[in-house]
């Protein structure tokens, strides 16, 4: 997926850093923000091809930026996978209209094949 552009925001600098370096390794070029009210202007500014997002941060939680993003005539169809320790979270990214959920800890290959079979079909 050379060339592919992943913007991931997630408050947990941690978790930016591994997904970062994975996804890099693989060929992505990868964004990352960590403060959610910076998101859409980062979006607007890298024109990523999926979006990596958390579901709960400060001030901006990812179901929030998600309906935000669904109701934005230009990223209506930007495809977004949700990250959530939540137990109700892929009910919550679902009914947001998220593309996929991961759980959090998360397995890194299930990270890349859903990324890949997502990106695949867009």
């Amino acid at each position: 997926m050379e060339n592919k552009k992943i913007m991931i925001c997630d408050d947990d600098a941690g978790i930016l850093e591994v997904l970062e370096m994975m996804l890099d390794i693989e060929g992505y070029t990868v964004f990352t923000e960590s403060n959610s009210t910076n998101l859409m202007k980062g979006i607007n500014e890298n024109k990523p091809d999926l979006l990596l997002m958390d579901l709960w941060m400060p001030v901006l939680s990812g179901d929030q930026l998600l309906r935000t993003i669904r109701s934005t005539k230009e990223l209506e169809d930007l495809p977004v996978i949700i990250l959530s320790a939540s137990v109700d979270g892929n009910e919550i990214a679902d009914n947001a209209g998220a593309n996929g959920f991961i759980a959090k800890p998360f397995d890194m290959d299930a990270v890349s094949i859903q990324i890949q079979n997502i990106l695949q079909n867009t």
